[in-house]
């Protein structure tokens, strides 16, 4: 969900696996989950009306699906978006993340290009907050203060890391998806894949018709949870570690009415006051969270308290997360308003109405990302380049295989859910390597039905030189490690 890197101390236990040591908070009594009754009902077989037919169906209109979408149909491929909700951008949008976690290295060159780049572009200059251009890699020490408090510097440098209004997001998205001719479906859930001697053929999903078929020469799964490929069949992962924020769920909110600037003088000026303020909010909440800038001066942004020990694919546990989010939010503006400078008229503006889930599954893909790779190396199936944890690492290549499953065909997984290790998993679920991986996803998608060959099948340099045409940062070759 968020990158919480201003609360990151820089290091690292058990062999560098743990990196984001930010506080978590366990319930004291765990999820009411139902203990199964044993007793099954019988459904009775039917005939399932097919929907449509079409050359790439993606299947989540989050960051990663909506830039397969647009990327597949901009190489000319008919594409159809299922999508669960009401608009595109997934937590992006509909979960408020709209603090965007870094785009730039540590030299402040772009890294996130493509479609991303062109959708932000896209937005008015007035509804976007972060460092300009020119400040981008600055390792200024007063630079970089005042932009750590505004979520856009870290470890002394600052970078690229936009905060933006969800609304004129979600607009850009649908716009961008619209030119580029895709098909949305929206109040479409993806329930189960269509697979045919272990080749996925498309999915079913549930809405307001029923069950509903759409049959493709390529589906992308970009659920964010892995929901179609484990269903499917492929091979997944799900450990993770629980002092690490990367698997807590939480809903977030915003309150509007505020003075963000005050807020962030006082907090600057008066750690002591403000350390203060957060322990008496613990111990009067229990779980108790800071307030984060937005793309407005009147607007805070809160993106936790995370949750631990909740699992994103368990019905109940996610019904639990979402009543505890939304009874914090209102014991968070009881105290904030009677304690905390530039809060005195705030009030609840806004929680989001999609759950933000960090983690669920990881794909058992051809090629993971993994903590040996964040050395330099540059994979030969480059499709993207992703900026790395801290200046001590260099920016990780991130291979075609990662969003390829080892064991099934006909589908690719990009997003959150991709082939990686827990630890890579830490920064590879963010929005903007969402839209590096789905962009990548689309234009192999579209070539392989284009072609009409195996997703594993794809040719490299074909795909590398359509996400190139597309406006995406691949490097060339391979490099021996750093």
């Amino acid at each position: 969900m968020d990158s919480d890197q201003d609360s990151n101390q820089g290091g690292t236990t058990e062999g560098g696996r743990l990196f984001f040591r930010s506080e978590v908070f366990r319930p004291r009594d765990p999820a009411r989950r139902r203990a199964p009754t044993g007793r099954t009902v019988t459904e009775a077989a039917r005939q399932i009306p097919v929907h449509a037919e079409c050359d790439v169906l993606v299947v989540g209109g989050g960051p990663a699906g909506w830039a397969a979408a647009v990327a597949a149909a901009r190489r000319g491929a008919r594409v159809i978006l299922l999508e669960r909700h009401n608009h595109l951008g997934g937590l992006s949008t509909g979960g408020l993340v709209v603090w965007i976690d870094r785009m730039t290295g540590w030299d402040g060159q772009l890294l996130i290009r493509g479609l991303a780049e062109e959708l932000l572009d896209r937005l008015p200059k007035d509804v976007v907050a972060g460092p300009p251009r020119a400040a981008w890699g600055s390792r200024d020490a007063a630079t970089a203060a005042w932009w750590a408090l505004r979520t856009a510097a870290f470890h002394g440098i600052v970078t690229h890391s936009p905060t933006v209004c969800p609304e004129h997001l979600k607009a850009a998205s649908l716009e961008m998806a619209i030119e580029a001719g895709v098909e949305l479906v929206f109040h479409a859930w993806g329930a189960e894949p269509v697979v045919e001697a272990g080749t996925v053929r498309g999915a079913i999903f549930e809405s307001k018709q029923g069950r509903r078929a759409v049959l493709a020469k390529v589906t992308v799964d970009a659920t964010g949870d892995g929901d179609l490929y484990a269903r499917a069949g492929a091979a997944f992962a799900e450990d993770v570690d629980e002092r690490d924020i990367h698997h807590c769920m939480n809903t977030s909110w915003t309150f509007g009415g505020v003075d963000m600037p005050r807020y962030l003088t006082w907090r600057a000026e008066k750690p002591e006051e403000f350390s203060a303020f957060m322990a008496r909010g613990k111990d009067a909440v229990g779980f108790f969270d800071k307030a984060f800038a937005s793309w407005r001066d009147d607007v805070a942004l809160f993106m936790g308290p995370r949750l631990a020990g909740y699992s994103a694919v368990l019905v109940d546990d996610l019904t639990e997360v979402e009543v505890i989010s939304h009874r914090l939010m209102f014991r968070h503006l009881d105290l904030y308003r009677a304690e905390c400078p530039g809060f005195e008229r705030a009030f609840p503006m806004l929680s989001a109405p999609q759950l933000g889930v960090r983690h669920a599954r990881r794909l058992g893909g051809v090629a993971p990302v993994t903590r040996e790779g964040w050395d330099g190396r540059i994979s030969p199936s480059e499709i993207g380049v992703s900026p790395s944890l801290s200046p001590k690492f260099a920016p990780v290549s991130v291979p075609y295989g990662a969003i390829v499953p080892a064991v099934l065909e006909g589908l690719l997984a990009p997003g959150r859910h991709l082939a990686c290790d827990a630890t890579s998993h830490s920064f590879l679920r963010e929005i903007p390597q969402c839209w590096l991986t789905g962009q990548a996803a689309g234009v192999a998608a579209a070539i392989a039905a284009d072609r009409g060959v195996a997703l594993r099948d794809v040719d490299v340099a074909e795909l590398q030189a359509g996400l190139r045409r597309q406006g995406a940062l691949l490097r060339e070759g391979a490099a021996a490690p750093a």
